[in-house]
C-alpha cells in the first residue's frame, strides 16, 4: 500500500489515481486530521462483494468447503443445467 501526504497526494493527484486504477494498490493519504485510503472501483466492487457473500448464511463455509473439493468430485456444469 503506498502512503502519502495530502499535498503529495494533490500535487501528483492524476499519476496515483492512474496507479491505483492500473494496479489495484490502495494509497493511504494522511493529514493532520487524520487518513482516508483510496482505492480503485474494481477492488471496492470487489470488497462490497466479498461482504455480501460473507453475510449470507453458511455461505464462507460453503466457499470453504468448495475451494477444498477436489476436481475429480466435482460435478460438470454442463450436467447441473441439464
Amino acid at each position: 500500500m503506498v502512503t502519502t501526504t495530502a499535498t503529495n497526494f494533490r500535487r501528483n493527484l492524476f499519476g496515483m489515481l492512474e496507479q491505483t486504477i492500473a494496479y489495484n494498490e490502495p494509497i493511504t493519504v494522511s493529514s493532520k486530521n487524520g487518513n482516508v485510503v483510496v482505492l480503485s472501483e474494481e477492488e471496492y466492487d470487489n470488497m462490497m462483494e466479498t461482504l455480501y457473500l460473507t453475510s449470507i448464511p453458511g455461505m464462507e463455509q460453503s466457499i470453504i468447503e468448495g475451494k477444498n473439493t477436489p476436481v475429480e468430485d466435482c460435478i460438470p456444469v454442463s450436467e447441473i443445467l441439464s
